[in-house]
């Protein structure tokens, strides 16, 4: 089906961040929109006031009109959905074309340049600063992102004219090999997703092939050191990236009194004294990639500059609620060991004489039972630990692995407790923090407006 053919969009698992962006594209290209969700959420209420028509019931009568022409009608789906889904079932019966979200998005990679962020973990981030920057320069850009801006309120960021287009390249279920690369950058391939690659070999050799991807003219921007083999095409460009050496790095790094500044060295073009909108140590690196990125396609030392000063964070990306002498809250998506760690690390550096608390909540059994003693071993450079259940997603559980994995391996001298998610609220009001985080990708993030507004009260 061609763009111009269609005519509506039916999308199944439509509240999830990915799907949503999609979801505003179609919208603003003025066709009907469509979907079903099994949970409402914050987004999902969003893209209802936005025009899309949404339910959450597996109901095929639920379906618009609009959306039962084959002819006229995409059918986008998430790779969480089952085969079985009563919706899904329907529309492959009755010869709908019916395309994952990655598939959505290769299309788009074919029709524009798409600067394409992929790694275990930093994609987001990278990817937002890399849209922020490219959005407010000269060159301008489309974007589809895995997180809500706090520019823009957004995930999704629309251009009536520029050829590009900033998108998450996502390695679950091998996403990304739809995606078709002008340039990307890789930020890390720590072995993850292992109920779908089986073997650390597999999730490596995967991203060898997402790098045979890259447009003949591109370039890859690749984190210095990682285990893996590239294998780019004839034609592209391939640098190399870190936080103090490599093509594109920083120099003269300064951290204190809540700012951070820094030089950025580049084969392009050096600038001078970069400030963070989003002081985070963690950023750095991920705002070295990203400037990378913007420089290569043409934005200027001024430019660049100007979208780091501006730009203010990712929604759940080291979101900070509550940031007084006091009391510090934040929330932070970060569910892989090696994002616990970097989490955890900023956390310390920023606040190195201060009591840290973090509430855990793991994601999936089958990345706890893989990893358990990484996560006890990231987790342990805070003073307490208190995890909750683990969050399932798309998992029926596995015998013998529980959070308690986890909280047999926290290292002596971290205080550390378990708790059921339901009572986390109610654990709030009858203590007090100093500084306080809530890390993990499940809904364990619904209670954070609570939690703070708990927090503030007292």
């Amino acid at each position: 089906m061609e763009l111009k053919d269609i005519k509506s969009v039916y999308f199944i698992g439509a509240g999830g961040i990915g799907m949503s962006a999609l979801a505003r594209y179609f919208m603003h290209k003025g066709v009907v929109v469509a979907g079903y969700d099994k949970t409402p959420s914050a987004l999902t209420a969003q893209l209802e006031k936005e025009g899309m028509l949404l339910h959450y019931e597996e109901d095929v009568d639920s379906i618009p009109q609009a959306c039962r022409n084959a002819s006229s009608c995409l059918v986008v789906y998430t790779p969480a959905i089952p085969s079985t889904h009563k919706e899904l079932v329907f529309f492959s019966e009755h010869g709908f074309e019916i395309e994952k979200r990655a598939q959505v998005l290769g299309t788009l990679t074919r029709t524009h340049k798409g600067l394409c962020v992929a790694g275990t973990h930093g994609k987001t981030t990278t990817s937002a600063i890399c849209a922020h920057i490219m959005h407010q320069s000269h060159l301008d850009s489309n974007a589809f992102l895995g997180g809500i801006l706090k520019n823009y309120g957004t995930n999704y960021i629309l251009s009536r004219n520029s050829d590009y287009v900033v998108i998450e390249a996502d390695e679950f279920d091998r996403s990304f090999h739809w995606l078709r690369p002008w340039i990307s950058v890789i930020t890390a391939t720590d072995p993850d997703h292992l109920d779908i690659y089986g073997t650390k070999e597999a999730y490596l050799e995967s991203f060898r092939h997402y790098t045979t991807l890259i447009q003949q003219g591109g370039a890859l921007i690749i984190h210095k050191g990682l285990e893996m083999r590239q294998q780019v095409q004839e034609g592209v460009r391939v640098y190399e990236y870190s936080l103090d050496s490599g093509d594109f790095h920083a120099e003269n790094v300064r951290i204190g009194n809540g700012e951070i500044t820094f030089d950025f060295v580049s084969p392009i073009e050096n600038v001078s004294n970069i400030g963070l909108g989003q002081p985070v140590p963690i950023n750095i690196e991920n705002s070295i990639a990203a400037m990378a990125m913007a420089q290569l396609c043409g934005c200027t030392a001024e430019e660049l500059k100007y979208g780091l000063k501006t730009y203010r964070g990712v929604e759940r990306r080291f979101d900070f609620k509550i940031k007084t002498d006091k009391l510090v809250f934040l929330s932070d998506y970060a569910h892989h060991p090696k994002e616990i760690y970097q989490s955890a690390r900023s956390i310390r550096q920023l606040y190195s004489d201060r009591k840290i608390t973090a509430i855990f909540q793991p994601h999936l059994y089958t990345r706890t039972r893989d990893f358990y003693k990484d996560f006890a071993d990231a987790l342990s450079q805070l003073d307490e630990v208190i995890l909750c259940d683990i969050y399932p997603a798309r998992e029926q559980p596995i015998p013998g692995v529980t959070s308690k994995l986890i909280y047999d391996n926290l290292k002596p001298g971290v205080e550390k407790s378990m708790i059921h998610k339901e009572d986390v609220l109610d654990l709030v009001k009858s203590r007090d923090f100093d500084v306080l985080v809530v890390l993990g990708a499940g809904d364990l993030d619904n209670y954070v407006p609570q939690i703070t507004k708990i927090l503030e009260s007292k």
